[in-house]
């Protein structure tokens, strides 16, 4: 397999230029969940260039996108790209803390970053189509866009429309986010199960709030005594924090967090609120888990909208499922990590990460980066050190949608280094800068698409490799309970999500009613 590594290695330097001006042009953009127009287009533009054949809106997601390119008659590897960004982290690529031009800090930023996620998965499958193209490699490649990440949008409805099946394998890459799964592989310890809807409260009979003889409140401006949409958001979000500890066992990782999308109106009129959207993700290790605490927050949810003289109507935004490991695609994905060695940061992009440090208030240090950047930690270590805060009974353990994919195809889950600093604790502006600046992600890109390529053309090659893997995958989800596709929503497109708008006075930032 020399040869087509070398081609393919050659193609990724050979373009490095192209690809850090991608990265840098994600992270520019910075679109959140569900409203990622630039970033899908983007990527639809740029696969058809390089010769694949795309469907946009994928899975009845405007934001989403399948590109998929043949060699001939042959196995097909997966990849996939990740470009959401998260609200109220909008930060420039620059080591001082100010927000992209023309945007306030509250606008969408790169925070995993989702930027270079996808570029390098890109960078990767380019390099992966031109080792086979030149050595006349058999099979074909199929790139998912996954918009929504961030609220475990896409990937639960691509697995339900069968987008990930026929697959060989799919190699999932993303920067890492926590210690010790740096320049590593996920061994046993899967990410687990998440759910996330959002309860949408609607007052939309004020006048009648109080009435005990069938008379309606007799004027109009007196609606304001009757508890609105605000109040049954308030009550849920107060009384659901009260009793959060209650909701389940006090075993193992899992977290509740919640986010209110929007109230019904912008003015202090005399009148309610007729509209309030209050948002729920619930991390947790088991499906079990995951149906114990929701029914309870339904409970919550409908006492409050009683109580206020409301309506609630739940809507869901995610259900994924726990994710099953596959030891055979590890081990392949591992050698690749081994082969290729962690990312390489020169002087200059020690130099731009002091003056973060300064910006910081923190002393600039020699050796500025974390040293788990510059090293590989092996996957059983790895998992070790994961296991020693987890009960012996739980299986999986925080949250990532790819765990969906993991029922459809054999997966490996890797993670390489992006930029970290020693010493802290440091601002959050300053890790999404990190994320951003090209002489620091850059190396992080680079290291991806090298590893991914290697994985993806042993896949392509290896026919014992992809036999072992097949096996593992049947047997561990028989053993998972061979769960089906947990979607049974419509893509949840239409809340009122945060977006960009274009207006008389440019660009901006916008919170939608």
């Amino acid at each position: 397999m020399t040869d087509p590594i070398l081609t393919s290695d050659a193609y990724i330097a050979a373009r490095a230029g192209d690809v850090s001006d991608w990265c840098a042009t994600i992270f520019d953009y910075g679109e959140p969940a569900w409203r990622e127009y630039r970033s899908a287009g983007w990527y639809v533009a740029r696969l058809r260039a390089e010769g694949f054949t795309v469907e946009e809106g994928s899975g009845g997601m405007p934001t989403a996108f399948c590109a998929e390119w043949s060699n001939g008659p042959g196995p097909v590897v997966g990849m996939y790209a990740e470009y959401d960004a998260v609200p109220g982290n909008c930060q420039a690529a620059a080591p001082e803390p100010r927000p992209r031009d023309g945007l306030g800090v509250m606008a969408a930023g790169h925070t995993d970053p989702h930027s270079g996620l996808g570029i390098g998965a890109l960078a990767g499958l380019l390099a992966t189509k031109a080792a086979m193209e030149r050595h006349g490699i058999a099979g074909g490649l199929r790139f998912t866009g996954e918009p929504a990440e961030k609220v475990r949008g896409s990937k639960p409805i691509h697995a339900a429309k069968g987008y990930y099946d026929g697959l060989a394998a799919m190699l999932s890459f993303h920067p890492f986010y926590m210690l010790p799964l740096c320049n590593t592989v996920r061994w046993d310890t899967q990410c687990g199960a998440a759910y996330s809807f959002v309860y949408r409260f609607e007052c939309d009979a004020p006048q009648l709030w109080g009435a005990t003889d069938g008379a309606p409140i007799p004027q109009s401006h007196s609606d304001i005594r009757a508890p609105g949409a605000n109040d049954a958001l308030m009550l849920t979000y107060q009384n659901a924090r009260a009793l959060r500890d209650a909701m389940l066992p006090h075993r193992g990782g899992w977290s509740v967090s919640e986010a209110i999308l929007a109230t019904g109106q912008a003015t202090a009129d005399n009148l309610p609120a007729l509209r309030a959207d209050l948002q729920y993700m619930i991390r947790v290790p088991d499906l079990a888990m995951a149906e114990q605490i929701t029914a309870q927050l339904d409970r919550v949810a409908e006492h409050a909208a009683a109580m206020t003289g409301c309506r609630v109507r739940k809507i869901w935004v995610s259900k994924s499922r726990p994710g099953l490991t596959n030891h055979a695609m590890a081990k392949a994905v591992w050698q690749a990590i081994e082969a290729v060695g962690p990312p390489v940061w020169d002087e200059a992009a020690l130099a731009l990460a002091r003056q973060v440090q300064t910006a910081c208030g923190t002393a600039p240090m020699d050796a500025p980066l974390i040293p788990e950047c510059t090293s590989l930690i092996a996957p059983e270590r790895a998992e070790a050190i994961l296991r020693r805060d987890l009960p012996p009974r739980q299986a999986n353990s925080t949250s990532d949608d790819y765990t969906d994919m993991t029922w459809h195809t054999p997966t490996a889950r890797f993670y390489i280094a992006r930029p970290a600093l020693r010493g802290g604790p440091y601002p959050p502006w300053a890790m999404n800068a990190l994320g951003g600046m090209p002489p620091l992600i850059d190396a992080m890109v680079q290291t991806a698409a090298r590893v991914l390529s290697r994985a993806a053309l042993r896949v392509l090659l290896d026919a014992a490799l992809r036999e072992t893997a097949e096996e593992e995958f049947r047997r561990r989800r028989e053993e998972g309970g061979d769960i089906p596709p947990l979607c049974d929503y419509d893509p949840p497109v239409d809340l009122p999500w945060p977006e960009y708008v274009e207006t008389p006075r440019g660009r901006g930032w916008h919170i939608p009613g």
